[in-house]
């Protein structure tokens, strides 16, 4: 294995990744990741149907992770303004978690790797904000790229 990293140069400094000499191409990527709960507050939530005193759970961490996409340029340093072409957020109950999928489109000269797993990372952490008054003892985890596609290296977990 012969890899570098691409974002620092031969003198260690941190560099953006020069994209003007590729091609514009159809890239997608999906993440995911998940937040657990206590059997307790999770059927607690569940009863409520995800309803808290500051709304919908589920559909206020949705638009949460809709708008860290869109803003993964100004979080990430070294990340690239994308113009992207679809962000979906789903969130779903199951075991005592709420299972987070975000897939990122976009023709652009770059991927959107980053912008998926923003998009995963900040609707989980929406969803801890909205129900530590119950319980602080909540965890996300598992959140990861589960594929990637255009550019040079296509990418499945």
């Amino acid at each position: 294995m012969n890899k570098e990293l691409s974002h620092i140069d031969a003198s260690g400094n941190a560099v953006m990744v020069d994209v003007s000499n590729k091609k514009v191409t159809s890239r997608s990527a999906i993440a995911s990741g998940r937040v657990e709960f206590p059997s307790a507050v999770f059927d607690t939530l569940a009863a409520q149907d995800f309803l808290g005193k500051k709304g919908s759970i589920i559909q206020t961490a949705v638009i949460a992770g809709i708008q860290a996409v869109k803003k993964t340029s100004e979080l990430i340093p070294l990340c690239h303004q994308i113009n992207l072409s679809k962000v979906q957020i789903d969130i779903h109950p199951h075991n005592n978690n709420l299972e987070i999928r975000c897939t990122v489109k976009c023709n652009e000269k770059t991927g959107v790797e980053m912008e998926a797993l923003t998009g995963v990372s900040i609707s989980a952490l929406t969803i801890y904000d909205m129900c530590k008054a119950l319980s602080h003892d909540i965890s996300i985890t598992n959140i990861q790229l589960e594929e990637k596609t255009g550019g040079k290296n296509d990418y499945r977990s």
